[in-house]
């Protein structure tokens, strides 16, 4: 290739780079070739280009809000909205019921498929926006826009002794005037430079330069006010831009405003009228089931992912859902085969790997239980994984009789992860069963402390206050339990009996 390479005209050769995504050696050439000439204006552009490929963010996939922006959205429309309206207030009665299906901190049931965002939920005090999905010492993520500064830092190391661009120094309005070069010199202040407020300008001056007749430059202009918080102001810019030209773009972006909002029902609206627009887009039919499943209503989100997966059989979120919603609805024998049709197609974690070991559990392949739990745990790469793996083992383990396993199973999980609270619920109930009153009750408080939302520590420690005559701790137990749990029969029993015997006293 060496000989072809001195025969090829530089510029070709960084063109041939890009196109074959080989983009650190595409810099460098341009490189080269800018150091020959500064004002070679093709060398400069492909540069651009292989610097924003390198850095660019797919704005159709949601964002993961940061504490700063959870703490100090004032954008709702109503403090206390209806079940279904807000991502504050899910549905719950939707679905398999809460005792089979578990919920996650915000309220909301464990889905399938992770994505930034799910299983935090909008946080609305100081102490649960600390708190992360599973433990509570983590750092949480403090702001969204820390992963665009860190992709355009690093982004910058092309070799070059100083800054590529200098934005401080540029013309605008003579860039403004060139589309070629405006919309290259914008994509690398959005994704390169991480500087939105100098790319809304140039924006601006692009939009009046080209007459306000280009859909691209007010969907990003649109862009730049959703960067900046502004989404009051890019509703108006993507409304604007969809009414003149629809695309799919531009109602993903209006997507993400109203979820910025917390209005999903307008979301909702905004993606199906694009379908009406693109029938069988499958990113419009995803972010549809996305945001259903986000405000708990998981009939019509499983409905718009067999929709997806009409139109894209090889759509890994849209199988992923459908086997957690199929798991859950008692048929672990189709969510197996979902699972497996996964793990055909090259995806190989130690998730995928722990939900096929339960399924092949409930379908009393118990062989093959074993077999997945074990490559599931060489497979975990965080500490995370490692426990929820020992959690289900415990489980498989306490279904075959086999209890001493399960408990040093449990142990195992709460080595791993010292706020697992399912581990320390299922552990205070097995030392409850040996008669260790004090053990047990610790291991129910330790449940309460990492994982408040359960309901089942609460009804556990009730039910163990109750056997040894504590009525008050009790009856406030189980006053938690049906907060987390309303539909909880078992509670409602308890309490009943409970105040029967107060009102006596």
């Amino acid at each position: 290739l060496l000989p072809v390479m001195e025969t090829l005209d530089p510029l070709f050769w960084a063109q041939s780079l890009l196109r074959r995504r080989k983009l650190a050696e595409c810099i460098d050439t341009c490189t080269a070739l800018l150091e020959r000439n500064p004002y070679d204006k093709a060398a400069w552009l492909l540069k651009i280009r292989a610097l924003v490929e390198e850095a660019y963010t797919d704005e159709a996939e949601l964002d993961e809000e940061g504490m700063g922006e959870l703490l100090m959205d004032d954008n709702a429309t109503a403090q206390i909205p209806r079940p279904g309206t807000s991502f504050k207030r899910p549905l719950t009665n939707q679905g398999a019921s809460q005792g089979v299906r578990p919920l996650s901190k915000s309220g909301r049931p464990l889905t399938g498929f992770a994505r930034p965002g799910t299983q935090s939920g909008r946080p609305t005090t100081m102490e649960n926006a600390v708190r992360t999905a599973r433990t509570a010492t983590a750092r949480p993520t403090t702001t969204a826009s820390g992963r665009f500064v860190r992709l355009g830092t690093a982004s910058m190391v092309s070799g070059d002794p100083g800054v590529f661009i200098d934005l401080a120094k540029l013309d605008l309005a003579k860039y403004a005037a060139r589309p070629a070069l405006a919309k290259a010199l914008f994509q690398y202040m959005l994704y390169v430079a991480n500087a939105p407020l100098q790319a809304m300008d140039l924006a601006a001056m692009a939009t009046e330069a080209c007459g306000y007749t280009d859909w691209w430059w007010k969907a990003m202009l649109g862009l730049c006010f959703y960067r900046l918080a502004l989404y009051r102001d890019a509703e108006k810019q993507l409304l604007s831009a969809y009414k003149h030209t629809p695309s799919v773009l531009t109602a993903l972006l209006q997507g993400k405003t109203y979820i910025r909002l917390d209005q999903p029902l307008r979301a909702i609206e905004a993606y199906e009228t694009a379908l009406q627009t693109f029938p069988g887009e499958t990113t419009l039919i995803a972010c549809v089931a996305r945001v259903h499943e986000g405000v708990g209503n998981l009939p019509i989100s499983v409905e718009n992912y067999r929709k997806l997966l009409s139109f894209d059989s090889t759509n890994i979120e849209a199988i992923a859902s459908l086997a957690a919603d199929s798991f859950y609805s008692d048929q672990p024998e189709i969510a197996m085969l979902l699972y497996r049709r996964l793990l055909q197609m090259g995806v190989t974690s130690a998730e995928l790997l722990n939900n096929l070991g339960l399924c092949c559990f409930y379908a009393q392949q118990y062989d093959l239980s074993l077999g997945c739990f074990e490559r599931a745990l060489g497979l975990a790469t965080t500490d995370e994984q490692t426990a929820d793996v020992w959690y289900n083992i415990a489980h498989v383990a306490l279904a075959l009789g086999d209890v001493s396993m399960a408990y040093q199973s449990l142990k195992l999980a709460i080595v791993c992860d010292p706020t697992h609270g399912e581990a320390y619920n299922n552990l205070g109930v097995l030392e409850y069963r040996k008669d260790n009153i004090e053990l047990a009750r610790g291991h129910y408080q330790s449940a309460i402390r990492a994982a408040g939302h359960m309901h089942e520590p609460h009804y556990n420690l009730a039910l163990l206050s109750h056997t040894k005559g504590d009525l008050q701790v009790a009856f406030t137990e189980l006053s938690s339990a049906l907060v987390a749990f309303p539909d909880h029969h078992d509670s409602k029993a308890l309490l009943q009996q409970i105040t029967t015997q107060l009102i006596s006293l």
